[in-house]
């Protein structure tokens, strides 16, 4: 598992890449610049790892392209300590950006495959979430809420009701919302009942599985 000083160079491209294209956060910037995408990757991937694109990770997953993740990452808008509900680790590149960003990262995998092989992965490279599932990403995490913040990373068709329930007064929800193109969304809870909306442009996830057991 080795990260050269060729890869640390990559990643500084990648980071200026993502400051052209609006990303301002320094944290999320800082921690793209420490995580090695590659070994995140299928090794036939690597020569492209810090291309600003996404790959398959197997399961007929994706690891989100590092603007997504970026994207996303700043919408959060996350300080040291926050709880994060992360729904679908995938490959844990998310996962580890947000544990970079000191926070602490509750993950919900869909797919046994990626979840097991992320379980194994992220111990090896020092990253340490609170909490690793292999579940349903719909119902959320009750047991451990409510939280500062919640990302979805894949796309839905509707926002759960359950993650807007577990979701802190003050905290903020992103999910990717639609069938075929997704619509970023940034809910931000006001209070019991009421929730403010934003809507920040097109992406494309893969959809969102629930279980139907």
């Amino acid at each position: 598992m080795k990260d050269t000083a060729k890869h640390q160079g990559l990643r500084n491209q990648l980071v200026s890449t993502l400051q052209q294209k609006g990303i301002t956060d320094l944290r999320v910037l800082d921690a793209i610049k420490k995580i090695p995408r590659h070994l995140f990757l299928n090794s036939s991937f690597e020569d492209y790892a810090y291309q600003d694109k996404a790959f398959p990770i197997g399961a007929g997953q994706t690891i989100s392209q590092p603007y997504t993740v970026a994207f996303q990452s700043q919408l959060l808008e996350i300080k040291k300590d926050h709880k994060v509900l992360e729904i679908g680790t995938g490959s844990g590149y998310q996962t580890a950006v947000l544990c970079l960003m000191g926070a602490k990262v509750y993950s919900i995998e869909r797919q046994n495959e990626l979840f097991k092989q992320t379980s194994a992965l992220l111990p090896k490279l020092g990253i340490r979430p609170k909490h690793l599932t292999f579940g349903d990403g719909y119902k959320g995490l009750p047991t451990y809420g409510p939280f500062d913040s919640i990302i979805v990373t894949a796309g839905a068709p509707i926002i759960p009701k359950p993650l807007m329930a577990q979701l802190k007064i003050g905290g903020r929800l992103v999910i990717p919302l639609g069938e075929d193109v997704q619509v970023m969304t940034l809910l931000i809870r006001k209070n019991e009942t009421q929730f403010e909306k934003h809507e920040l442009g097109e992406f494309r996830f893969v959809p969102l599985l629930e279980d139907k057991n």
